[in-house]
């Protein structure tokens, strides 16, 4: 069951019948990604698709980028409550980590200046996995036909993976992160990002919140799990995502115990992507546990 908060619902009309409430499901998503970034849906795209499952409250969370919203802002009214939303990269401990921003300005300069040196920061990125790609696989330089794949939207990984594909060198996206750009491979480039409490700052400035994306996915023991989430409250984060997609029940629970350990909100969302990852489609992960503080309560 999707994590839920309760609504009020009211039926009425001209039909004579006794007003009644309800208590309804709000569903709140706050993790998605649209093509502005890595996913592949175009914003209004994704908005149709969270109405579609149920979703009340949605976030967009683009990788290092707030272009979505400028879409959005130009559309026609939707239903969905939006709250604006960043995943910003950074690094820990010599970790890639991703901080995600909720419930900011996107008009706040210190984030905005913040967004330009993180994409200048992107495209360095990019220069580099190019270079470590064509020597370790044997391949031409792909930066600019990957950035032709790109396009506009903030250039990454799952764009590599999509040339590899193209060019016959793997079979399919997956296999390219398997083999050349998950951790460990030559893809995998973590240098160049601000600082984690240079990103946190960022958000706070911009009257956001800051919460630590999907921890479960970093794979690292509960002790050290516990020395990033120490750095993490101290440098200002608010929140973390206690559920994050598909995940399972003890996942959940130990996330749940560590956000009460800290004294962080919890959040949620499904980091939706792509609509062919079904275990990732908007508003489709688990409840979150009680008594937990959730995120939008703090706004």
């Amino acid at each position: 069951m999707p994590a839920v908060d309760p609504a009020i619902l009211t039926q009425s009309g001209n039909t004579g019948m006794t007003l009644k409430t309800y208590n309804v499901p709000m569903i709140y998503d706050l993790h998605t990604h649209t093509s502005a970034s890595d996913g592949s849906l175009a914003p209004c795209e994704l908005l149709a698709l969270a109405i579609e499952h149920g979703v009340g409250v949605l976030a967009i969370t683009d990788h290092d980028t707030l272009e979505a919203y400028d879409v959005i802002r130009s559309a026609e009214s939707s239903p969905l409550q939006i709250v604006q939303g960043i995943e910003l990269s950074t690094t820990w401990a010599g970790r890639g980590i991703h901080v995600v921003g909720l419930n900011l300005d996107a008009h706040s300069k210190p984030l905005l200046a913040g967004i330009a040196r993180q994409s200048v920061a992107r495209i360095e990125r990019a220069r580099k996995i190019s270079r470590r790609l064509a020597r370790s696989i044997g391949i031409d330089d792909p930066f600019e036909s990957v950035l032709a794949i790109a396009g506009a939207s903030a250039i990454g990984r799952p764009h590599f993976a999509r040339h590899l594909v193209a060019v016959g060198v793997v079979k399919d996206t997956r296999t390219a992160f398997r083999k050349y750009l998950g951790a460990g491979k030559p893809g995998d480039v973590r240098d160049g990002w601000a600082e984690m409490d240079e990103v946190i700052g960022w958000i706070r400035g911009a009257g956001g919140t800051a919460v630590l994306a999907h921890p479960a996915q970093y794979r690292m023991t509960n002790n050290k799990l516990r020395l990033l989430l120490e750095d993490f409250t101290a440098a200002g984060g608010g929140a973390m995502e206690v559920v994050s997609g598909s995940q399972t029940p003890a996942v959940t629970e130990n996330l749940a115990s560590l956000a009460r350990d800290f004294g962080l909100a919890a959040s949620c969302g499904s980091d939706f992507h792509h609509p062919e990852q079904t275990w990732s489609l908007p508003g489709r992960f688990a409840e979150l546990p009680a008594n937990l503080k959730k995120v939008w309560e703090l706004w």
